[in-house]
């Protein structure tokens, strides 16, 4: 069996979540998405889980961390070209997201940016290019 991952984040409003990252064009599966969550598909093999913060709190073991405040963690997602970060990145700005105005531009190697969704989750589209890892 293939693995998959399943990255969960706790959210304050999730309909406004699940638009953000539909404009960002990740698609919901219903199937795995009710009142309290929202399956958010990346690929055929990651997901984000976007939970209400009461739902969230029944699986966390500890407290849910602002992170308007603080970054816990940084979720990278590959992009087919450097026009595809940018076009994410100009989704997320246009949608509630935040530009974290970081660029890195790794001499034709890897280009990425940095971005919070609306509740401070940090996001990383970027760029690997394929002739130059070989």
């Amino acid at each position: 069996m293939t693995q998959m991952i399943f990255v969960n984040l706790p959210v304050t409003d999730l309909p406004r979540s699940k638009a953000f990252y539909e404009a960002l064009g990740f698609s919901i599966n219903e199937k795995f998405s009710n009142d309290e969550a929202a399956c958010v598909v990346l690929s055929d093999t990651i997901y984000l889980m976007i939970l209400t913060h009461k739902f969230f709190e029944g699986f966390a073991p500890h407290p849910i961390a602002d992170s308007t405040k603080s970054t816990g963690a940084i979720f990278a997602i590959s992009c087919e070209d450097r026009a595809a970060v940018d076009m994410m990145m100009d989704a997320v700005v246009a949608n509630g997201g935040h530009d974290n105005d970081k660029v890195q531009d790794m001499d034709g190697f890897m280009y990425s940016r940095s971005f919070r969704d609306p509740d401070g989750h940090v996001f990383e589209p970027m760029w690997m290019n394929p002739e130059a890892m070989a």
